[in-house]
């Protein structure tokens, strides 16, 4: 990743409010993804695009000894306020990570490695550091899902990727993964699961929340301030997808990608 494509994403992921997200509405992905990754007492585990740490913590809390790297260090300092001993926070590039190859037993990303946004290089790294016959465990949301509708809803307002960045749900996708990981890992199991989320009483609670608080939204929306009549448009087009979404009473279910594999060799 370039270094101007590294700032902006700095930026984007700092600004608003992103600990809120995390705990608010996305915490009980973390817990779900060590379970699922068989994390406990013994495993040096990596959680690579940790943000403030929804599944290292938990990891660590599992008597693992965890290694907790995200690029942006205003995200890690809200982690490390409570974080456990056996926790270690490393500001690190997901494309580039700065460790051993074979380095660690498990390597983990809860919506964390997605975002990076050349895939191939992030799953070159993922399936590098972690050493044969270890486990690589990611928790992403879906391109069907609500949360892989609402980044299609906004690319149309948001600047230009960086020539070869990909979508980031691809990742929730199967057959990206197995493009990305090839014969880098067998065992695979890769399972829909839905997070059940009522922290909204309505659509327009959705929209305003994730305006003021998510860093891509927020960044789509600066895009475009200087265009009124395209800011209204995506406050209704969001809004569309958060009624069409809605259970009642402002719940949604967000789908997402639980995928675990064995690393090859």
């Amino acid at each position: 990743m370039t270094t101007t494509v590294k700032t902006k994403h700095r930026a984007m992921w700092a600004s608003g409010d992103y600990p809120a997200v995390a705990s608010d509405l996305v915490a009980p992905l973390g817990p779900a993804l060590v379970q699922a990754a068989g994390i406990g007492p013994g495993q040096k585990v990596l959680d690579v695009g940790a943000g403030t740490g929804n599944a290292a913590i938990p990891a660590a809390r599992t008597g693992a000894t965890v290694t907790a790297s995200d690029l942006t260090p205003e995200l890690l300092a809200v982690g490390e306020k409570n974080s456990p001993v056996n926790l270690t926070w490393t500001e690190a590039d997901a494309e580039d990570l700065p460790f051993e190859t074979a380095a660690f037993d498990t390597v983990i990303s809860c919506i964390g490695v997605m975002f990076a946004p050349f895939h191939t290089a992030a799953a070159a790294e993922l399936l590098r550091v972690c050493r044969p016959g270890g486990t690589i465990g990611l928790a992403s949301w879906t391109p069907e899902g609500f949360v892989g509708q609402m980044f299609a809803t906004m690319k149309p307002y948001a600047a230009p990727p960086p020539p070869g960045a990909q979508p980031p749900p691809l990742w929730g996708d199967p057959a990206h993964l197995a493009s990305l990981f090839g014969d880098g890992v067998t065992d695979v199991s890769a399972e829909r699961r839905t997070l059940h989320v009522e922290h909204f009483r309505t659509a327009a609670d959705f929209r305003d929340y994730f305006k003021a608080n998510y860093g891509p939204t927020i960044a789509v929306y600066r895009n475009i301030a200087d265009d009124p009549a395209r800011v209204a448009t995506l406050d209704a087009e969001l809004l569309a997808l958060a009624e069409r979404h809605d259970l009642g009473g402002g719940a949604m279910n967000w789908e997402y990608l639980l995928y675990i594999a064995r690393r090859a060799g």
